[in-house]
């Protein structure tokens, strides 16, 4: 795998890598679940338009044969509940995709939230959720777009609590928020 060293680190059993779109935070927890050896990504897209389709390909592409790929976009606890295992870490990408589809499907995302963090707590194996910082730009125009942000900061916050490790990524560079090793 030219170009791509793995970071070589022990996981804990939640880590959060934030970022904005672009930033390198994809890239960034591929290279610490592969520190672990083979792992589970587990993709919340969907291919809505062609455009979306394309990211995709190119996700998949940059992380060649070496991952075995789920594709989730509603029920990411049971997902986890299913693929997690001591023996290898779930790359969980990424948060805000999986809150768009809970926003679309109307599911309660309090209670999906909730859901979540409640199986994060209990995971037999570690896990890297990928999240975008949505609210360091400016304020969307319509409601949607402000009740959105407001989920997505307020998911951001729920899963940071829970995560001994947090990670910013800017410009492909890791920022260590938070690092609570046991």
């Amino acid at each position: 795998m030219a170009g791509r060293k793995a970071i070589r680190t022990t996981l804990p059993p939640v880590t959060l890598v934030l970022g904005g779109a672009r930033s390198g935070k994809s890239t960034y927890a591929e290279k610490l679940v592969e520190g672990m050896g083979p792992g589970v990504y587990l993709a919340t897209a969907e291919a809505g338009d062609g455009e979306m389709t394309e990211r995709i390909r190119h996700h998949q592409q940059r992380r060649g044969g070496r991952w075995t790929t789920v594709e989730e976009p509603l029920d990411l606890a049971g997902a986890l509940g299913q693929h997690a295992a001591p023996e290898h870490a779930v790359l969980v990408d990424c948060l805000t995709l999986w809150l768009s589809n809970v926003m679309g499907a109307e599911r309660d995302v309090d209670a999906e939230t909730d859901a979540l963090a409640k199986c994060l707590s209990g995971l037999p194996g570690p896990v890297v959720l990928v999240a975008n910082e949505v609210g360091l730009g400016i304020v969307p125009e319509t409601k949607l777009g402000r009740l959105f942000r407001d989920h997505a900061g307020r998911l951001n916050q729920t899963i940071a609590r829970i995560a001994p490790r947090v990670v910013f990524v800017a410009a492909g560079l890791p920022l260590m928020l938070k690092d609570i090793t046991e």
